[in-house]
């Protein structure tokens, strides 16, 4: 019965409270104020005490009588702000992403990356996304294209910071042949080639390849070329060739070991009879 009275009538029922409530108040007012003036005792800070308990209660009355109201209000505000959250969640996590980017720093303005499987120079950073310039790592060369990563794919996404390769880069490549002979007499000719197209920036390199071994604190191959003879998983003939060299003379370079490789390949293949 009561808790029909407070559902249907709520607003009648607070206007009673604050009226009772309000009465309360000036009656002790008048208690306070004729106590004072027939016994000449000042009694002003009873009657603010009083006051005090009758607002309490009125408070405590009033939450009681909306308290379905409040519920129902507190559960729509819930509701909404799990909606908003919802709504919105890509773009909070791209707010904490870049925050996790200004705090951890893994790499700057200008410096070359990947992220997951893609290559770029770092062109801008904002709030919400992080542009790149995409590099082909084959040519080390930029594909003209552009690439937007939000910023919480940094958080998930493996980043790796190629700011070394920017200058100097350990460049692999292979070459492969079918003919198979034996490949060893051109070897220490290729390998001596190598080194003469590598001899210009031997003393650059052998500097950059100690600062890079210092900052990762481990060894790595370099700066002398290396050349190794072996075969595919068909059984074909395969080179393959590691060099570090400058990021700019990679392709050059290669293209010079290839000629040179295919001369000397088909000089010693016109000694030696060959075996389909």
């Amino acid at each position: 019965m009561l808790k029909d009275i407070l559902l249907l009538h709520p607003v009648l029922i607070s206007l009673v409270v604050l009226s009772i409530a309000f009465s309360l108040k000036l009656i002790v007012d008048k208690l306070a104020k004729y106590r004072a003036e027939k016994k000449e005792k000042d009694i002003r800070y009873i009657a603010h005490n009083i006051k005090h308990f009758i607002n309490f209660v009125m408070v405590l009355l009033l939450l009681f009588v909306w308290s379905t109201e409040i519920q129902n209000f507190a559960l729509s505000i819930a509701a909404f702000a799990v909606a908003i959250v919802l709504a919105t969640r890509e773009f909070i996590q791209c707010v904490i992403g870049f925050f996790y980017l200004v705090t951890t720093r893994p790499f700057r303005v200008g410096d070359w990356v990947q992220v997951g499987d893609y290559f770029g120079e770092i062109a801008e950073t904002n709030w919400i996304k992080t542009t790149m310039h995409e590099i082909d790592m084959r040519t080390y060369q930029f594909s003209r294209k552009t690439i937007y990563i939000p910023n919480n794919k940094l958080i998930t996404s493996p980043i790796k910071n190629l700011n070394f390769v920017k200058r100097f880069a350990t460049h692999h490549f292979n070459i492969i042949r079918k003919e198979s002979f034996n490949p060893y007499p051109i070897y220490q000719t290729l390998n001596d080639r190598a080194r003469l197209y590598c001899e210009e920036f031997a003393e650059v390199a052998s500097r950059y390849n100690a600062i890079i071994e210092r900052k990762l604190d481990a060894k790595i191959s370099g700066p002398t070329p290396e050349i190794h003879f072996g075969t595919t998983e068909l059984g074909e003939f395969k080179a393959s060739f590691t060099l570090f060299c400058p990021t700019d003379k990679a392709l050059e370079i290669e293209h010079k070991l290839t000629e040179c490789f295919m001369e000397l390949w088909y000089n010693e293949a016109q000694k030696s009879p060959l075996e389909s």
